[in-house]
């Protein structure tokens, strides 16, 4: 259980997350796997990182639970420091970063995948932010880089999500597979990459990253602002009182 980095071929590093049952990631969680993806990046023998996860779901977002126990700040504060060093560490990998995804990727998960160079899919995945009904704000940042721009207010607003297929016919998905096939079509596209030159695929990467519109740092952290803010007020809490109850039940402005 964690998150673990393996050699599976020459030139690509495979980062794992398996955090049961869901891939809801404790606080040490995220900072654990931008750790990971960074060292895996600065690995001169490394051309191409691979990041997936264990189980039924790729990611779930933070644990909420652990807020939850948390009668102060702590927990939601490091949190989002982990989850902002997390997603950093993905967008400013020193190679390509190919997302393997399968079943919910969901609030965190969306900035990883946002913030990833490449996303495989399995036909069973599911994108999306139900941020609004878990008493957060954040990653629109990463789900406005797979998705048009109304779609994602949508989404962001209403808390639903959008399939693989869908995010296929977007651009935003590269391939989708069957799942038992999700790792293998990942590797594969990772050793495409891997057969380039290892320089000169490292300049590509810092390259792109300089001529993106968006600065997916500032823009994330902007958005943080609120979440705290939120916390603040106490309508953050008011409505993670009701987490695991039907979505919008309990959420009606006292």
């Amino acid at each position: 259980m964690g998150v673990s980095t393996t050699g599976p071929e020459k030139g690509i590093s495979l980062v794992t997350v398996d955090f049961p049952p869901v891939n809801a990631l404790p606080v040490h969680g995220w900072y654990e796997l931008a750790d990971a993806v960074r060292t895996a990046g600065r690995d001169p023998g490394v051309r191409c990182v691979v990041l997936a996860a264990e189980g039924r779901g790729f990611n779930a977002g933070v644990d909420i639970k652990e807020m939850q126990r948390d009668p102060g700040h702590s927990a939601l504060i490091g949190a989002n420091r982990g989850c902002y060093e997390a997603f950093a560490a993905v967008y400013e990998c020193e190679v390509p970063v190919v997302a393997a995804v399968q079943g919910h990727c969901l609030g965190g998960g969306i900035g990883l995948v946002g913030n990833a160079d490449v996303v495989v899919a399995s036909e069973d995945a599911t994108f999306g932010l139900p941020e609004l009904d878990r008493g957060a704000l954040g990653a629109a940042t990463h789900l406005a880089r797979l998705v048009p721009q109304h779609l994602m207010r949508a989404l962001y607003y209403t808390s639903r999500t959008a399939t693989a297929r869908e995010l296929l016919a977007h651009g935003s998905v590269w391939k989708v597979v069957r799942r038992p096939e999700l790792l293998d079509a990942a590797l594969e596209l990772a050793r495409e990459i891997a057969r380039k030159d290892g320089s000169l695929i490292r300049l590509a990467k810092a390259a792109i990253n300089g001529i993106d519109p968006v600065d997916v740092r500032r823009s994330y952290r902007f958005e943080q602002g609120f979440t705290f803010e939120a916390n603040l007020s106490g309508v953050a809490d008011r409505i993670r009182d009701t987490f695991g109850e039907e979505p919008g039940k309990g959420n009606e402005r006292a």
